[in-house]
């Protein structure tokens, strides 16, 4: 039996505040500093799962919060092991995802002193502060809980993201009183509705030709409904980001996918008479790196106003994405009914075939280039999973392909780290997203370069039961990396690598393994998510980055 503990320590106070405001689960790996926390979940109804490297807690964590759309506790040691954690939190602050990152610290008294203690860093917080969207260090026990409240509100406020706060050792250890509890601050976030609401639906219901462009901030506010309804209303084909990607299903009659770099996709935004792009930066990866051109109008909204104009004129609704897009529809006129067809069957619409358009345009523009390799991939991984099932996509070739042309069907399925464009992200971000879904099947598409990154998490899918599953596609290196080379330089240098047996190293880790091939891998998904607990399946293939197509 597990002895319960006779002082209740600040370690005791931190779990407590975490459950009080809602946590289920813990994510992070014991360090020398922050032992209490985990001393402390040892009594705890909070699932703790502890990974085996900081760099994939943080991707687990962003994996759960995407998902789940609820804050991730992400838990750090000093030092080293809190920096560790900088890559992951660069994910998911560019992509808002709301992970709360609670590090230890060394005792108060030595904090910039500089006397070598052991992982002292001159100023912890300020490593954090650039990265995450709000930075605290607690300066006493009494102050933990409203710390902790406060982080909590932040990460979920939008524009929502990754918070930080730090708590020394000392505090950790030492005996809280009795009169500290946790704090019950209401952690309602603001939604804020943009003003100039009045102005857009003018537009949009005059509008002949609208498109809506719909990104991340969509599926962070929970506003698919909103925005479906929308798109309906208008008769607007919807093109999303690849952060957007299931925010509108892309098997809808309206729905234009997620292909920025095509050309039929940048015509139908650069045609349309009013844009509304809901929840998307405009960045660089969504935009042809800002060579992309609108016709007419533009409407953006976004929770940071500073977003709003920031690289093409708009008409800008500062808000939360959900609420803006109740409002509008509140001033909007009644739906015209749909033209009927022949026989009194419904005809395509006129959104219904501009998207169409676009659809059919890229897929005549891929037959162009006879990738049926990368293409029959795909289609035999959307065929085996339902679906509302969970995709974790690394940046590797096959990723690239399914950012444009992998079709997401539900909302909160995609996992994508665009935010950073790092490596190692989709197995541990899958990891994360059973923990948060333990009944939806989930897949992590890796690349072998990416896939060494967070090896070692085969492990901690046997130990917790994260019974996601792997494909990985081995080319014996960084595939994406020795195209780009090859066009640069013309030649590829330090790409290719000394590979292990990964089949071998599954079976190592206890987890039940298959070499597939591009023939069998439908019938080897479907045995892998018939396996109880994770799976792992790889592919020995070259493949080849699609091309945008005209």
């Amino acid at each position: 039996m597990t002895s319960q503990p006779t002082t209740r320590t600040g370690g005791h106070l931190v779990i407590e505040c975490l459950q009080a405001l809602g946590a289920e689960v813990a994510f992070g790996l014991p360090g020398i500093h922050a032992l209490a926390f985990w001393e402390a979940l040892r009594s705890s109804p909070i699932r703790s799962l502890n990974f085996r490297t900081e760099l994939n807690a943080g991707f687990a964590a962003d994996g759960y919060a995407r998902v789940s759309g609820r804050p991730a506790p992400l838990l750090l040691s000093t030092g080293p092991g809190a920096l560790n954690a900088l890559a992951a939190l660069m994910e998911s602050a560019s992509a808002h995802v709301p992970v709360v990152a609670i590090a230890s610290q060394i005792p108060s008294d030595l904090i910039g002193k500089r006397r070598g203690f052991l992982h002292e860093l001159d100023d912890q917080l300020a490593c954090f502060a650039p990265i995450v969207k709000w930075t605290a260090r607690a300066a006493s026990l009494e102050q933990v809980p409203e710390l902790l409240a406060q982080a909590w509100r932040h990460s979920l406020t939008p524009p929502s993201g990754p918070t930080y706060i730090e708590i020394p050792v000392d505090l950790l250890t030492g005996t809280v009183p009795s009169s500290v509890e946790p704090s019950e601050i209401s952690m309602t976030p603001d939604r804020r509705v943009g003003e100039r609401v009045d102005e857009a639906a003018t537009l949009l219901g005059q509008a002949s030709s609208p498109v809506i462009w719909a990104g991340g901030g969509v599926l962070r506010s929970h506003a698919w409904a909103e925005l479906a309804e929308l798109a309906e209303l208008l008769d607007a084909p919807v093109a999303t980001t690849y952060m957007g990607k299931g925010a509108f299903p892309e098997d809808h009659p309206l729905s234009a996918g997620s292909a920025p770099d095509d050309r039929a996709f940048q015509e139908l935004l650069e045609q349309a008479d009013v844009v509304l792009a809901v929840g998307t930066e405009l960045g660089a990866e969504t935009t042809a790196q800002y060579q992309l051109r609108f016709g007419v109008r533009l409407i953006q909204i976004d929770a940071d106003p500073s977003r709003i104009g920031a690289t093409y004129p708009a008409l800008g609704l500062v808000g939360d994405a959900g609420a803006t897009l109740r409002a509008l529809l509140q001033r909007m006129p009644p739906r015209r009914p749909s033209p009927a067809g022949e026989g009194g069957r419904t005809a395509y619409s006129g959104g219904q075939r501009r998207a169409r358009a676009v659809r059919e345009r890229i897929a005549r523009g891929l037959d162009a280039q006879h990738r049926d390799l990368e293409r029959g991939l795909l289609r035999d991984i959307r065929s085996a999973l339902p679906r509302d099932a969970i995709q974790a996509w690394d940046m590797t070739i096959l990723g690239y392909w399914a950012a444009a042309n992998f079709s997401a069907l539900a909302p909160r399925t995609f996992l994508y780290p665009l935010g950073s464009g790092t490596l190692g992200y989709a197995w541990p971000a899958a990891l994360g997203a059973k923990a948060a879904r333990p009944d939806t099947p989930a897949l992590a598409v890796v690349g072998d370069g990416g896939f060494l990154y967070s090896m070692a998490e085969l492990l901690t899918a046997r130990q917790h039961r994260l019974d996601a599953k792997l494909l990985l596609i081995d080319d014996g290196g960084y595939g994406i990396l020795r195209e780009y080379q090859r066009e640069a330089y013309g030649e590829t240098h330090a790409v290719d690598l000394a590979q292990p047996n990964f089949l071998a190293i599954c079976a190592a880790c206890q987890v039940p393994g298959r070499m597939t091939t591009a023939e069998r891998l439908a019938g080897d998904l479907a045995w892998a998510f018939e396996v109880d607990g994770p799976a792992a399946l790889i592919l020995r293939e070259t493949l080849v980055a699609a091309k945008p197509t005209p």
